[in-house]
């Protein structure tokens, strides 16, 4: 059942040039989506705006090694391996849905232009099926158990707001074409068809809905990741407020809930400021 080719049985009821025609459909509202993006949010104008302002303040001038160096270390840590998420389970999270997406799509590409029929390595269509287990798990366990306003906030896991456009349907669509799979492999035709209506649908809104989703989001981010390490290499992040020492009589004097000894420390702590905690449910 999971070695066999999901594409290559529906290319019997629909022809299979309009199974290629819609994936590159797709592709071609990924890229157009994106574009208008950036566009209608000025973030490319903004990104380059920020980077030459931050040269201004640079305190040393990176060469190509040092950015050669900078760029594996953001594929590395930031992209492979998602080192911005603290949280173990978060990242865990991520990882499987980031994966089993990539695997998911490389996979559905192939099999529906370089494997059209039966003939498909079994392992390419297992790797189809793997991948969107992959997604399932890291995408429903995010949604249930991970997002800060389930976890923290007690807010219900149905409680949808617009950023969740692109993880519902990313699971509409890793869930639904897994269910239609097998309901293809196991012959039921009456559920099938609806499954497969559904599968569309959620793609559909996955890929077109790029300029409503956090879609484009996963472009940008590396982009974000390289220029953050840029800019702390070079000193351009040393242009912020001096740390504030809290020895200093005249401010131990004006706060005097200051602990003596908390020596130096940026600006933003222990001035004696109470924050409210979040709730937990």
């Amino acid at each position: 059942m999971f070695a066999s080719n999901p594409f290559a049985d529906l290319a019997t009821t629909i022809p299979l040039n309009m199974i290629q025609g819609y994936v590159i459909l797709m592709a071609i509202l990924v890229v157009g989506g994106t574009v208008l993006d950036m566009i209608h949010k000025k973030s490319a104008e903004y990104f380059f705006a920020k980077a030459k302002a931050d040269e201004a303040s640079r305190t040393r001038v990176l060469g190509a090694g040092d950015k050669i160096g900078i760029a594996v270390s953001t594929v590395v840590i930031d992209v492979a391996t998602s080192g911005e998420f603290c949280n173990p389970k978060r990242r865990i999270s991520h990882l499987f849905t980031m994966y089993g997406f990539i695997l998911f799509l490389v996979t559905t590409v192939a099999l529906v232009f370089a494997y059209p029929t039966n003939e498909a390595p079994a392992v390419v269509s297992q790797l189809w099926h793997l991948g969107g287990a992959m997604v399932m798990f890291g995408g429903y366990w995010f949604w249930f158990f991970i997002r800060v306003d389930v976890a923290a906030e007690g807010v219900p896991w149905y409680r949808i707001v617009k950023a969740d456009m692109f993880i519902l349907s990313l699971l509409g669509t890793t869930t639904f074409g897994l269910v239609w799979a097998i309901m293809q492999a196991q012959g039921v035709a009456v559920w099938t068809p609806l499954f497969l209506v559904l599968f569309i649908i959620a793609a559909t809104i996955l890929f077109a809905g790029v300029m409503w989703s956090k879609f484009a989001h996963m472009f940008f981010k590396p982009a974000a990741a390289f220029n953050k390490r840029i800019i702390k290499a070079d000193g351009s992040r040393e242009n912020l407020p001096e740390p504030v020492d809290l020895t200093d009589p005249a401010l131990q004097k004006r706060f005097p809930d200051i602990p003596e000894y908390m020596g130096t420390t940026p600006p933003y702590m222990g001035l004696g400021i109470k924050r409210e905690q979040p709730k937990h449910y």
